[in-house]
């Protein structure tokens, strides 16, 4: 394969740009005596109406979210207030990764980004500051197109995300290639007929993007 197969390359932010939001989650489990993975596990549970998916549709707020999240958290064994979580959702930068998006740029690729996200806060799973100082939006000005999904009211994995981002650049899914460190994320980019790269690091995220488009990057 070369770079003349696609036209476009669309990024997750949290957890492929910056580094895994699950990471920091892990420390604030170990911090609160909490089993590993448990607030992945509430997130997990009623995927598509719980707090998280709700807050990151922007269909409730963050005083909200804390008392919902807590609740459900409660319900699984652990009582967590929400605010605990979202105060350790900004995600490290990857500096090799924005090194990769200029790389792509020079080579003529097109990027998008489609980012789960909620309405308040900073930092990676939080909505855009437009702030032009901020680090995170230095990154975002990189790409043509971002789609958030506490601004467009809905949220990955549902299919209409990823078509929303092809009709905004005009281009047919498989002109697209899509990374994303959640393979529940990836699976309806493939199906609708992306090439999908789960991202388990950035280095491999960015040899496996690399041989895909015949490019060497980072």
């Amino acid at each position: 394969m070369n770079q003349r197969n696609f036209d476009a390359v669309i990024f997750d932010f949290g957890g492929v740009i910056t580094a895994s939001p699950f990471e920091a989650f892990n420390v604030l489990e170990a911090e609160r005596g909490l089993p590993a993975e448990f607030i992945r596990s509430v997130n997990a549970a009623n995927p598509d109406s719980n707090a998280w998916a709700r807050f990151e549709r922007a269909e409730i707020d963050a005083r909200t979210f804390d008392v919902l999240f807590e609740a459900e958290a409660e319900a699984l064994g652990h009582p967590l207030e929400g605010r605990a979580v979202l105060a350790v959702l900004s995600g490290a930068i990857r500096p090799a990764m924005v090194t990769a998006l200029d790389q792509l740029a020079a080579a003529g690729q097109r990027l998008g980004c489609i980012t789960n996200n909620v309405p308040a806060g900073h930092g990676a799973g939080m909505a855009r500051s437009g702030d032009a100082r901020d680090a995170y939006e230095q990154v975002f000005a990189r790409f043509e197109h971002t789609i958030e999904s506490s601004k467009a009211g809905l949220r990955k994995p549902d299919p209409q995300i990823y078509l929303m981002m092809c009709e905004r650049l005009g281009l047919k899914p498989a002109r697209c290639v899509y990374l994303d460190d959640l393979g529940i994320n990836c699976k309806p980019a493939a199906q609708l007929g992306m090439h999908a790269i789960k991202v388990v690091s950035g280095e491999q995220a960015l040899a496996d993007l690399g041989a895909v488009l015949g490019l060497a990057l980072g």
